[in-house]
């Protein structure tokens, strides 16, 4: 069974109208139309709310929709390659501020405790990336 067929027969079962999971969803009455006529579907942040709703798995709710699980696998992909790729930029910026701070800085005329305190921040701050890093390799290093 397709998704919109699946959703419009939970909503039903349910005595929900369109409007009335809408506002469940906290999205307007024309986004549960488009999902019932085909023509979109739900992120799945949504997805996960509406099977808590209708008390039914993800799977029972997306059964027989090709197009949506690969979007959905599409969406995790893309979601997990962002991210990583903004952390390894996390991870080269704070690098080269750590350098900065610990062999730039203490060629100028700071005060002492001033130094004392750039060097600390930076060295927290990579700590917390490499930190980070360590404990995500896997995900970091794709």
């Amino acid at each position: 069974m397709e998704f919109a067929k699946k959703l419009k027969e939970e909503r039903l079962k349910h005595n929900l109208s369109q409007e009335d999971l809408a506002r469940e969803l906290n999205i307007s009455r024309q986004s549960i139309s488009k999902w019932e006529l085909e023509k979109g579907y739900p992120n799945i942040e949504t997805l996960i709310i509406l099977s808590d709703l209708f008390n039914i798995s993800i799977d029972e709710l997306i059964k027989g929709d090709s197009f949506l699980k690969e979007k959905i696998i599409k969406e995790g992909k893309l979601g997990e390659l962002k991210m990583t790729d903004q952390f390894k930029w996390l991870y080269v910026v704070s690098s080269i501020l750590v350098v900065a701070w610990l062999f730039i800085l203490p060629w100028y005329n700071l005060s002492g405790l001033t130094l004392s305190i750039i060097n600390l921040i930076g060295i927290i701050y990579f700590g917390i990336v490499v930190n980070y890093v360590k404990n995500n390799k896997k995900n970091f290093f794709n």
